[in-house]
């Protein structure tokens, strides 16, 4: 049980530190509400497993190549400035009360997937913390280890969601429009900071290889 529980806190921690999930899911969550927020974090979940899977089935070491590598930082860079630009533009139109956005659930879902997906840092994350789960595993010669242990890690990524989801949707009924403007402008700005970033460490790697 305390085995468990220990994933389920390194699930926690991965998913705490502020990054454009993060910064997604509080912008959604005062424009849609709960489930657009929960959505963003579904489809960056999703990714999540996606990479586990790599890295179990040991795929992961050729995104990790300097070709994948920059291509994925490129494309981070595209998703996170449109993204990021998007939410400035949306940032005014704050629906009033308890109306909620039109914007369909499934735009959520892919908008935090490829969020997710596209950023080369989870790769390493992945390749890191799963490989060692892995490792334990396969010391342990027990594989309901690696079930339980993969669950555990998902179910922190999971409570981790749905808290971000609360907090956001709280933020929409206790603050004053304008805080929430605000709050989305930031989240808008963040999200473009995170794509030059990416975009900075493609253009690294494209000097590196010319």
């Amino acid at each position: 049980m305390n085995s468990f529980l220990s994933y389920v806190l390194l699930g926690l921690s991965l998913s705490a530190p502020i990054g454009p999930v993060n910064a997604a899911q509080l912008d959604k969550g005062i424009r849609g509400g709960f489930l657009h927020a929960w959505f963003v974090g579904l489809g960056a979940l999703s990714a999540d497993l996606v990479y586990m899977l790599l890295v179990y089935f040991g795929v992961v070491h050729f995104l990790n190549t300097p070709f994948m590598k920059t291509f994925l930082w490129l494309f981070g860079f595209f998703v996170l400035t449109y993204i990021g630009i998007d939410s400035l533009k949306q940032a005014g139109k704050i629906p009033e009360g308890e109306m909620r956005g039109s914007e369909p659930l499934r735009k959520s879902f892919l908008s935090g997937f490829l969020m997710s997906v596209s950023n080369p840092l989870s790769i390493l994350f992945w390749l890191g913390i799963y490989g060692s789960v892995l490792a334990q595993a396969s010391a342990n010669v027990r594989a309901q280890d690696l079930i339980i242990n993969s669950s555990a890690i998902i179910v922190g990524l999971l409570l981790w969601d749905f808290t971000m989801a609360g907090f956001a949707s709280v933020f929409r009924k206790l603050l004053t429009n304008r805080i929430l403007v605000l709050i989305s402008v930031l989240s808008g700005v963040s999200l473009i900071g995170f794509g030059l970033y990416f975009g900075y460490q493609a253009a690294v790697l494209l000097a590196q290889r010319l």
